[in-house]
């Protein structure tokens, strides 16, 4: 996993350099200080990504970094489908050597896939889902709405969020379950902005929960947990709850946390005889959560790859990297996210919101 993230930079360097060339080669009838001009912004856009988030917690107007942000989001999704279009016309053009400049024909091809990729995550999918403990609870039935992987910030913002609210409501849950990375890369998008009054019109008479993932570690665990106390949602740290009706909520801290407690611990602060269900953000060690004999275990993290080829990563990396599984004992649901991270698409996965319906026998 880490030769992997250590690799994510040379690669998408090594990538832009590629499309560079090929765009230079396609402007080429440019006159010189076009060609400069171009490269100038070419790599202005490209490195912008970063630059926002390098200076996520900086003194600058919001529309600058929110800017750089979105033009270096889509610039991500641009640079991976072109240089793999570009990479198959000219394949294609060995066959078919009277093509012309394939850089033509990749680019509107890019376009379209990002406007089928943007409409995609715009409609999130609701997953449905029904089970069955043998322990016993007050009122014999709840509904769990369970979401990860909101990211708050820059690339989520008000008018989005308002929008999963209504969401959420329209679900009719009993208890909001958040399993992480509710807030992006900084606190400070949202501090001039109503998300907090946002949040707290989240409907749930059992209460809004979540856990931290490692996003909210990025953007700074303390900074996170002193805003969440001035909302209706109850961050849990390797702490248990139990709810009214007896169902009891195990939230762990993020992996990133090294000396977070083990599970066994947490479930030794609860009971056997009644439900419980696990938050945990990233989906490390299910095998060994379904041998405790939890009643379900719920994650995020993963996005599912968010962009095709990227899933075939995930799904070969986690255990179960996205979606609903029943374990031997254990039922687990990892979201893909209700949002997303940094590229504003969805390209051979989904969006995905989870109303959980847990029943005793």
């Amino acid at each position: 996993m880490k030769i992997i993230f250590l690799a994510l930079p040379l690669v998408y360097t090594l990538a832009n350099g590629y499309l560079y060339l090929r765009t230079l080669q396609a402007f080429a009838w440019l006159p010189l200080w076009g060609r400069i001009l171009l490269s100038l912004l070419f790599w202005l856009v490209a490195f912008s990504l970063f630059v926002a988030v390098g200076l996520r917690d900086a003194q600058l107007p919001d529309w600058t970094l929110r800017t750089l942000f979105v033009v270096g989001s889509v610039w991500m999704a641009l640079l991976l489908y072109m240089v793999l279009l570009l990479a198959v016309l000219d394949l294609l053009k060995i066959a078919l050597p009277t093509m012309g400049h394939t850089f033509w024909y990749a680019l509107p091809a890019c376009c379209a896939l990002l406007i089928y990729g943007y409409i995609n995550y715009r409609n999130q999918r609701t997953e449905h889902i029904e089970i069955t403990t043998e322990r016993a609870f007050e009122g014999k039935s709840m509904r769990i709405v369970a979401i990860s992987d909101v990211h708050l910030g820059h690339g989520t913002g008000t008018k989005v969020l308002q929008r999963y609210v209504r969401m959420i409501n329209d679900c009719n849950p009993d208890v909001v379950l958040i399993a992480g990375d509710l807030i992006d890369n900084s606190i400070k998008p949202l501090l001039d902005k109503p998300f907090d009054a946002l949040l707290d019109a989240l409907q749930a008479p059992l209460g809004v929960y979540m856990v931290p993932g490692n996003h909210e570690y990025i953007s700074g665990i303390d900074s996170v947990t002193n805003y969440l106390k001035h909302t209706k949602i109850t961050l849990l740290r390797d702490s248990v709850v139990t709810l009214p009706n007896g169902v009891q909520i195990v939230g762990r801290d993020d992996h990133m946390n090294r000396n977070r407690k083990p599970l066994l611990e947490l479930l030794q602060q609860s009971c056997d005889t009644q439900p419980i269900v696990v938050l945990d953000h990233q989906p490390y060690n299910l095998s060994e959560t379904d041998k405790l004999k939890v009643d379900l275990l719920l994650c995020g993290h993963t996005h599912r790859g968010q962009l095709f080829p990227l899933n075939l990563l995930t799904d070969h990396l986690y255990e179960q990297s996205h979606g609903y599984r029943h374990w031997s004992y254990t039922h687990i649901f990892v979201s893909s996210g209700l949002s997303l991270w940094g590229p504003p698409f969805r390209i051979g996965t989904h969006s995905d919101l989870a109303v959980i319906d847990i029943k005793c026998r």
